[in-house]
């Protein structure tokens, strides 16, 4: 019986699919390059504890959250589908989007995804905004440690984000609904 063969991008996702990452070390996939990163520092972690209490205590809406939630994203190309791992997920508490979900899921009803820059700050900037606009995501958040900002990006068309707002380290950050309070910044300097 002869079997079609498998086309490159086929042969990568098959290849990332089967890795082995070491304790502590995120893999994603994201526009057709493998990209392996080591465990965060403690600030990175404090950046993502300021976002996340702040959100479970002041969002409108009630939220759950992930902070090591793969997710298939649309990808641009002749790339296979794009496997992020933001650092922190955030969906509404209704959807349940977590329970039962693969360790790979769709983004659908994803909210917000979290990025705090450490080795790889570009790949933040550029290329994982995309692979989220690409997935619908409504919002991306940007912590900037390098330029001591933060971004949020909203309104997801194609490949981009259509605004985004950016302010130093110290100012509030609106965040719209379903969240709908101004998220205080002051403690990411």
């Amino acid at each position: 019986m002869a079997h079609e063969p498998l086309t490159q991008a086929e042969v990568l996702l098959e290849g990332f699919l089967a890795l082995d990452t070491p304790e502590g070390f995120r893999a994603e996939l994201i526009e057709g390059e493998i990209v392996v990163t080591p465990p965060p520092d403690g600030d990175h972690e404090d950046y993502i504890n300021v976002v996340l209490k702040q959100i479970l205590r002041k969002s409108r809406t009630d939220m759950d959250f992930s902070g090591n939630k793969g997710l298939k994203l649309r990808s641009g190309g002749g790339c296979p589908k794009n496997h992020a791992i933001p650092d922190g997920t955030f969906a509404p508490t209704e959807r349940r989007l977590f329970r039962g979900a693969d360790p790979w899921m769709p983004c659908e009803g994803v909210a917000l995804v979290v990025e705090v820059t450490s080795t790889k700050p570009q790949a933040d900037r550029e290329a994982k905004r995309r692979c989220y606009a690409r997935g619908g995501i409504p919002l991306y958040l940007l912590i900037d440690r390098d330029a001591a900002s933060v971004t949020l990006f909203s309104d997801p068309e194609g490949d981009d984000y259509r605004q985004h707002l950016t302010i130093p380290y110290g100012k509030p950050l609106p965040l719209p609904e379903p969240f709908g309070f101004d998220l205080e910044t002051a403690d990411f300097g």
